[in-house]
């Protein structure tokens, strides 16, 4: 296969490889800046901790860690983008994690029923939100504000005689603590999670031809060949050393799954179809995208409805990876998801953001915290420094934004 286009609508620009790549870089410098950033984190606590960081336990911990947070922070974009807040995600995942354990342990509900029953439960509680947020009129933080407090309430109710609700069912809890099985292991390394990141790779590889096959073929700007190549064997690279590391441990976790799918899902809506294209619209102006014929009300019950099925899906997760539910459960979640949103990329402005850069921010979040911890940083000094680095994200967004303006 030809990956090379020699053709007019390749991108012909002046001053070799190396000023195309600084080309590239200054022009999609939000883009590619968080990925830049996460490789530094990285390499710097490798290198503080002797390795250790990088290890196959500490990577597998770290993402499964993640998990819970870096779907909310999916959902957490798109509501951004529209230009809207949600506060009330951290304590409804923990409320309905708290239902998900009463219907496992106290009215042996299957968990293939209680599942799809408390996803129910999240989208119905997001279009709550989105009812009055887009009929009423009430400000999104005020009505989030208020979700907040009434989930905080609920789930201090459903816990208040028993505390800890404990889950024993285990394929439930198999969702948050178990692994895809290795099947059989190849030099001391897990052949189903190769086998995955092999397909990965094939995939992305297929993906990014046709994407560029499309933008030639419909007259779109496209970098060069060489520069395309090598962005396919680095990516390629970085997924390969990933599914590596993970092999050596227990393999890829159904928590690493289920966030995987719910990013190609959400990356494939935002990109891919019409309902994604108004989404960007409303954020990008609400006005216009009124006058165009978009209905913005829909697409603001549609955002908070996904918000919300979002937020059960945290609350499945963090409650099967606890084998628990708890009065505490939830607890600052939504700052989290928000902070790992802005980190990723998402605009303050709305209108800008991407899915898979809020899951490279709640990861860059998730592995300062890792690195801290294994480094011995005290608590108090690890959020200050999260709230730096978030501070910077925004900085770095409305710089970015004045230089466009």
């Amino acid at each position: 296969m030809n990956l090379q286009v020699n053709d007019s609508r390749t991108v012909a620009r002046g001053g070799g490889f190396f000023q195309e790549m600084l080309s590239l870089l200054k022009v999609n410098v939000r883009e590619y800046g968080m990925y830049i950033a996460l490789f530094v984190i990285m390499l710097i606590f490798s290198i503080l901790t002797d390795g250790l960081f990088m290890s196959s336990r500490n990577i597998s911990n770290l993402l499964d860690a993640t998990g819970y947070i870096a779907v909310l922070a999916v959902g957490m974009t798109l509501v951004i983008v529209i230009r809207h807040i949600d506060l009330s995600v951290g304590y409804a995942a923990g409320f309905m994690g708290a239902i998900a354990a009463i219907l496992l342990s106290q009215f042996g509900l299957p968990v293939y029923l209680t599942i799809p029953i408390i996803l129910l439960i999240g989208i119905i509680a997001g279009l709550i939100n989105g009812f009055l947020v887009a009929s009423v009129g009430i400000p999104a933080f005020v009505a989030t504000l208020a979700g907040m407090l009434i989930f905080r309430g609920a789930l201090l109710r459903v816990t208040e005689k028993t505390g800890t609700i404990n889950v024993r069912d285990d394929w439930f809890n198999a969702i948050g603590n178990g692994y895809v099985p290795a099947i059989t292991q190849v030099g001391g390394l897990s052949l189903s999670a190769l086998v995955i990141g092999a397909v990965a790779i094939i995939l992305y590889i297929l993906s990014e031809i046709r994407n560029r096959r499309n933008k030639i073929k419909y007259n779109f700007e496209v970098v060069s060949g060489s520069i395309f190549v090598l962005k396919l064997v680095f990516v390629s690279a970085i997924i390969a050393y990933i599914t590596w590391i993970l092999a050596g441990y227990n393999g890829i976790s159904w928590t690493v799954v289920i966030m995987l799918l719910v990013v190609i899902a959400y990356h494939f809506l935002t990109t891919k179809t019409v309902l994604g294209r108004h989404i960007y619209a409303v954020g990008s102006n609400p006005e216009a995208a009124h006058l165009s014929g978009i209905n913005v009300k829909k697409i603001t019950y549609v955002v908070f409805g996904s918000m919300g099925m979002l937020s059960a899906l945290s609350g499945i997760l963090f409650t099967s990876r606890l084998q628990s539910a708890s009065p505490t459960a939830g607890t600052l979640f939504e700052l989290d998801a928000i902070a790992a949103a802005y980190v990723g990329g998402v605009s303050a402005a709305g209108g800008v953001g991407k899915v898979t850069g809020s899951i490279i921010g709640a990861i860059v979040m998730a592995s300062l915290s890792s690195g801290m911890n294994l480094l011995g940083v005290g608590i108090s000094y690890q959020y200050m420094i999260r709230g730096g680095v978030l501070a910077l994200a925004v900085i770095f967004d409305v710089m970015t934004r004045k230089k466009r303006g």
